[in-house]
């Protein structure tokens, strides 16, 4: 078929297959099945016909990280090249939740709660993505009219033993870990988006891999021509070994203030820098070939590469310029240790509004209910661990109170500063 097509195209073409070619491939893992995937966009190239390309986002959170992101930004190259990006927001899959690379079952959601987290997604996508020629739909627009006479169908298309293959469910089940008969469905209700929307293309991280392979079979099975599938790596988070989760808290949200992306960045380890600019970022492949160059230089501070990270992590979220002011304001702050210029404030009446008494200020509380911690819970463990300090005297007592008698200024974390005013 690859061959058929190929002698078919003009130099021209053949040159615009290569000038793709080269572009979809940078940065993949897999392209499957590589023949086919050729032949498609042959094809594409030849019909003056866009590929319909597909990747599909649970919004399980409210916020789209940089690991989101990796996916997203392959998807603009596509949708730069003329194809037709088509986004599938999971509402139902979100309620089933993606069993891969899971060792025990994901608590379901509700569905008010994902349908929130949705517009945040939707408002989030197009900071990545051109919004005029990007069709996004709802699975639950399809899922919510089948029949059960249709979903059985469904699952006929496909064996119990294949969706035993999969390394999460095969060492769940050798480990005694229940499988619950839901999480069997997700596979299929991936794949059977695929037939909803007649994708060409698929992507997805490599853990995704059985899922998107599953489409070409569900794909055949309705009578379609089968999607090709393009996997990409896996981001690791910030904290440099498992992949960028807003449920572990290890993630950069994009829609963070320039200073959290700024400082997050900051905070990566040295070995992932050279992995951000690749999978996180836009830089030219001469770039690359540069940054891995100097990092590997014994008398280069990597310190300073990072920081070159961090501005433009900044600068693709935000206005341009709004990188270099970041990363000014992290140097007068960590660098030289002085205070922020934008720090929040608050003062007795404030407090008060809080329910804190300012003659006794309960530390747990005013962390919390000033959303330097999400919970108090969170509050006592960054208390502990040595995280929390009023003007500069670290406090590690998870039952400290004192009096707003003072000016105080109180630090949460690195990054997190509150100025406490008498009046």
């Amino acid at each position: 078929m690859e061959n058929t097509i190929l002698d078919s195209l003009t130099d021209a073409e053949k040159k615009e297959l290569t000038r793709q070619w080269e572009l979809i491939a940078r940065g993949t893992v897999d392209l499957l099945p590589e023949v086919e995937m050729r032949a498609k966009l042959a094809r594409s190239i030849r019909e003056n016909k866009p590929l319909r390309v597909k990747q599909g986002f649970d919004p399980t959170s409210p916020d789209i990280h940089l690991g989101h992101t990796v996916g997203m930004r392959k998807l603009r190259q596509f949708q730069d090249l003329g194809h037709q990006i088509i986004l599938i927001v999971g509402d139902y899959t979100a309620m089933v939740g993606d069993p891969s690379g899971r060792s025990a079952t994901r608590p379901q959601l509700e569905y008010d709660e994902i349908m929130k987290h949705a517009e945040t997604y939707q408002e989030q996508f197009f900071k990545v993505l051109d919004k005029t020629n990007t069709e996004v739909v709802f699975n639950g627009d399809w899922f919510k009219k089948m029949t059960f006479l249709e979903i059985m169908g469904l699952t006929s298309k496909y064996t119990v033993a294949r969706l035993l293959e999969r390394d999460d469910f095969s060492k769940r089940m050798k480990d005694n870990a229940p499988i619950s008969l839901h999480e069997l469905l997700y596979p299929l209700m991936q794949a059977y988006d695929s037939v909803a929307i007649r994708a060409d293309v698929e992507l997805g991280a490599t853990e995704q891999t059985f899922n998107l392979l599953a489409g070409r079979t569900i794909q055949e099975a309705y009578g379609q021509e089968p999607q090709c599938v393009l996997t990409l790596p896996i981001l690791v988070g910030l904290d440099g070994e498992k992949k960028m989760s807003k449920s572990l808290g290890n993630y950069i949200g994009i829609d963070e203030p320039p200073k959290e992306i700024f400082g997050k960045a900051m905070s990566i380890p040295d070995n992932l820098i050279y992995q951000y600019f690749e999978l996180a970022t836009d830089v030219t492949i001469d770039d690359l070939a540069d940054i891995e160059k100097r990092l590997k230089q014994p008398d280069i501070n990597p310190m300073g590469i990072k920081k070159e990270l961090g501005e433009t992590l900044v600068d693709m979220y935000n206005p341009k310029g709004s990188g270099r002011a970041a990363r000014k304001e992290f140097e007068r702050v960590f660098s030289k240790g002085q205070l922020p210029d934008d720090m929040p404030e608050i003062d007795a009446a404030g407090l008060a509004e809080l329910d804190l008494d300012p003659k006794a200020v309960y530390l747990v509380h005013l962390i919390a209910k000033t959303n330097m911690s999400k919970s108090n819970g969170e509050a006592r463990r960054l208390i502990q661990a040595g995280s929390v300090s009023i003007n500069d005297e670290k406090v590690t007592d998870v039952d400290y109170e004192f009096a707003l008698d003072q000016e105080l200024v109180l630090k949460v974390g690195k990054r997190r500063y509150l100025r406490l005013k008498t009046a």
